[in-house]
C-alpha cells in the first residue's frame, strides 16, 4: 500500500469514526425515558460481549492476557474505565435532558484542558498562543454561567473525566481493543449487579420499554464499539496534529444538531461564549495545522 493511499484510508476511518460519534445525540434521544444509569450498565454489559467476541477472533488476547496479572495495569484501566463511565453518563443524562449543546461545549474544551494538563500535571511549558487559547476558553465557560444561568457542570464533568481517561490511557500500552476490554470487564460485575437488581425489582428496560427501545439498548455494545475500533485504525495511520484537528467534528455536530434538530435555546450570551471558545480552538489548531502543512511541503 502506497504511503498516500495508506493516510486516505485512515483519514476515511478516523472521519467516519467522528461522524458516528457525532450522531450519537440522535441515537440516545430515541431511548429517552431510560435512566441514564441503566443505559450505562448495558452499555458498559453488551459493549464487553462485543469487544470481548472480537479479542477472540482478532488474536487481541495475546496482547490481554499479560495485563490480567498485573496489579499496575488492572489499577490504571480501573480507574480509566471509571473515567469512562462517569462521561458516558454525564452525556447521556445531559443529551436526555435537553442539553445538547452543553456536552458538546464539553467537547469542545477537551484539547483546551489537555493544554492546561500538560502545564500542571507534566509541568510542559506554553507558548503564549496557547495561553491565550486557555484565558479565552475560561471566557467562554465563565459567560456559559450566564447564558444557562448557573455552572454547566455537564460540560466539566465531560470536558475532565474525557481528558484525564485520555491521560490514563496514555499510560498504559494496551491497544484500543484490548484496553476498552479490559475497562469493561472490570466495571461490568457492578454494572449486571445493578441489571440484575433492575429486573429483580421489576424494573429495567428490557422487557418492559418498547421493541424498538429494546433493540437500541442491546445494541449498545455495537454501538460503543464500532467508532473506537474506526478511530484506532486511523490513528495508526494519520499524525497526531491531523487527528486533533479532525476531532472538532464530533462537538461540531452535536452543536448543529442541539441547535437546529432539537432547537435548545442559544441565547445571545450562550453564542458568544460559544463563539469564544471556537476562537481558542482556532488560536490552539493554527499550530498544528501550520506543522502539517510545513510536512506536507
Amino acid at each position: 500500500m502506497t504511503s498516500q493511499k495508506h493516510t486516505l484510508n485512515g483519514a476515511s476511518a478516523a472521519i467516519l469514526a467522528y461522524l458516528l460519534w457525532g450522531l450519537f445525540p440522535i441515537y440516545w434521544k430515541q431511548l429517552h425515558g431510560i435512566a441514564a444509569t441503566e443505559l450505562i450498565a448495558h452499555r458498559v454489559v453488551w459493549s464487553l460481549v462485543f469487544v470481548a467476541t472480537l479479542v477472540c477472533f482478532t488474536g487481541a488476547w495475546a496482547e490481554l492476557k499479560p495485563a490480567l496479572t498485573s496489579p499496575r495495569k488492572l489499577g490504571l484501566h480501573l480507574a480509566s474505565g471509571t473515567l469512562l463511565s462517569v462521561n458516558w453518563l454525564t452525556y447521556v443524562w445531559g443529551v436526555n435532558h435537553d442539553r445538547v449543546l452543553e456536552t458538546s461545549l464539553g467537547y469542545f474544551l477537551v484539547p483546551l484542558c489537555n493544554i492546561a494538563m500538560g502545564r500542571f500535571l507534566l509541568h510542559e511549558r506554553l507558548h503564549a498562543r496557547q495561553w491565550w487559547a486557555i484565558a479565552l476558553a475560561v471566557g467562554g465557560v465563565a459567560l456559559q454561567f450566564r447564558g444557562v444561568g448557573g455552572v454547566p457542570w455537564v460540560a466539566l464533568i465531560i470536558t475532565v473525566s474525557w481528558a484525564l481517561y485520555g491521560y490514563l490511557r496514555k499510560q498504559s500500552p494496551l491497544g484500543s481493543l484490548p484496553g476498552l476490554t479490559l475497562e469493561t470487564a472490570l466495571l461490568a460485575p457492578v454494572a449486571g449487579a445493578y441489571l440484575i437488581f433492575l429486573a429483580a425489582h421489576g424494573g429495567g428496560a428490557l422487557g418492559h420499554a418498547s421493541s424498538w427501545q429494546q433493540a437500541g439498548v442491546l445494541s449498545a455494545g455495537i454501538v460503543t464499539a464500532v467508532p473506537l475500533l474506526l478511530f484506532a485504525s486511523g490513528a495508526r495511520r494519520l499524525p497526531l496534529g491531523t487527528l486533533g484537528v479532525l476531532q472538532y467534528i464530533v462537538p461540531s455536530i452535536g452543536f448543529l444538531i442541539g441547535a437546529f434538530v432539537y432547537r435548545e435555546p442559544l441565547t445571545p450570551m450562550r453564542l458568544v461564549s460559544f463563539t469564544s471558545i471556537w476562537i481558542a480552538l482556532v488560536i490552539y489548531s493554527s499550530g498544528h495545522l501550520r506543522a502539517l502543512t510545513s510536512k506536507a511541503a
